[in-house]
């Protein structure tokens, strides 16, 4: 890679780091993982860097290589393991009560992220969290948008079962 190509790709590292590794957060639920995910995925762009023409599509290629790791990382024997929840506590602990509405809205739905299979939580997280559209969610997926569609349906409701009482109690607290 020449000098160019490299400095474009730092570019492009430094300005998309972050939001890769918060959508890699969502899928695995776990800092540790989505930082060896989100890392994967930068090493995997720069390998192909100069044969990705299309530098509008450079967010695309990083999202499917992204979701496949956390799908094909999900199927491996020793992460069917269960997982000890650590969520740091909130940094505004006294700041009120809407901060710690918002701490605990987060928790479980992360809680609740954990418990949905992965490829309806890469789903989910597609579509909700990157806002992406049916037709680009399948793309990244490599799959058909009927399959998109019924992965978020059964996703949503894989989450709102468990949710289920988490859900309760926060709109019994507000």
């Amino acid at each position: 890679m020449d000098e160019r190509d490299e400095h474009e790709f730092a570019e492009y590292f430094t300005a998309r780091r972050d939001a890769v590794r918060r959508s890699a957060y969502l899928l695995c639920g776990d800092w540790h993982r989505a930082d060896d995910l989100a890392q994967a995925a930068f090493v995997a762009l720069h390998r192909r860097w100069r044969k990705i023409r299309a530098r509008g599509a450079l967010d695309a290629y990083v999202r499917r290589t992204l979701v496949r790791g956390a799908i094909d990382e999900s199927r491996r024997p020793w992460r069917r393991e269960q997982h000890v929840d650590q969520l740091p506590e909130p940094r505004n602990a006294g700041a009120g009560a809407g901060v710690d509405e918002e701490v605990a809205t987060r928790q479980a739905l992360i809680a609740g992220l954990r418990q949905v299979p992965p490829r309806q939580r890469a789903v989910l997280v597609l579509r909700y969290f990157e806002g992406l559209d049916v037709s680009a969610a399948a793309e990244a997926l490599g799959c058909s948008a009927g399959t998109v569609k019924s992965q978020t349906a059964r996703g949503l409701a894989a989450l709102r079962e468990a949710l289920g009482d988490a859900v309760d109690d926060l709109r019994s607290a507000s």
